[in-house]
């Protein structure tokens, strides 16, 4: 990740702890994903829950990297809209 944009010059490194709560931005956006594929999992075959929970997620961790940046930069414009400063 970038210490600044490179067109408006936000500092996207801020204190310790800032990133906090796109963790809970990230768990929040990836729940929709997870379940539906353990419900296209749970269509295809006839695995327990256990079964389907590893695999959707087992499925799920390639998008992950990619699901952090997007959970950082939605954390970035929530914090931006309630404190510009």
């Amino acid at each position: 990740m970038h210490k600044r944009c490179p067109v408006c010059g936000l500092e996207y490194e801020r204190e310790e702890g800032y990133f906090v709560g796109a963790m809970i931005v990230s768990y929040v956006l990836s729940i929709p994903p997870v379940l539906a594929l353990m419900s296209v999992f749970w269509m295809l075959t006839n695995w327990s829950l256990q079964k389907l929970l590893v695999a959707a997620f087992l499925a799920y961790l390639p998008f992950v990297p990619e699901m952090v940046r997007f959970s950082r930069v939605v954390w970035i414009h929530m914090d931006r809209a309630f404190d510009p400063e």
